[in-house]
């Protein structure tokens, strides 16, 4: 089985900025908890569908799944991983209990709101999501401590935005 990296932490972190550098680095596929959320209220499910693609993965098996079509508001593309390939995972929610048990190296991030907030507005020139998107992750590390299970933690630069 291939090298697993699971990259997790609050909205505007750098997750997806870390997990293409670690990627890139390992030569791993990147899957993005972005495909598995079902729309703006689908935390939940894409963690229990992560839990079972890489238990699938653990097991020998190549896991496959649709992806999340955010403009058609829908599940769209089937995907599929070689059980052996290497992958980096990114996007809160990917580490419980189960898949931190998996993975070989296991990243929170987290930093201040207003930055993270900043960085939200600068990338999306939205945020109307962030309160719903906030209580979903808030219960996300009170049912599944993340952050407790990590074995790195890394905060975003308090130098946003950059002059």
């Amino acid at each position: 089985m291939g090298r697993l990296i699971l990259v997790d932490g609050t909205s505007g972190a750098g997750k997806t900025t870390l997990a293409e550098s670690l990627a890139q680095t390992d030569g791993a596929r990147l899957v993005h908890m972005d495909d598995l959320y079902a729309g703006w209220d689908g935390l939940a499910h894409a963690t229990a569908t992560l839990e079972r693609i890489l238990t699938e993965r653990a097991r020998g098996v190549s896991p496959r799944w649709r992806r999340w079509d955010w403009h058609t508001s829908d599940w769209g593309a089937e995907d599929s991983t070689a059980w052996t390939s290497a992958l980096v995972v990114e996007g809160c929610g990917s580490v419980t209990a189960v898949t931190a048990r998996l993975a070989d190296r296991v990243l929170w991030l987290d930093g201040p709101e207003p930055v993270r907030r900043a960085r939200i507005l600068a990338r999306d020139g939205d945020d109307s999501w962030w309160e719903d998107w906030r209580r979903q992750e808030a219960a996300h590390r009170i049912r599944h401590r993340p952050d407790l299970l990590a074995t790195e933690h890394r905060k975003p630069s308090l130098d946003w935005p950059p002059t």
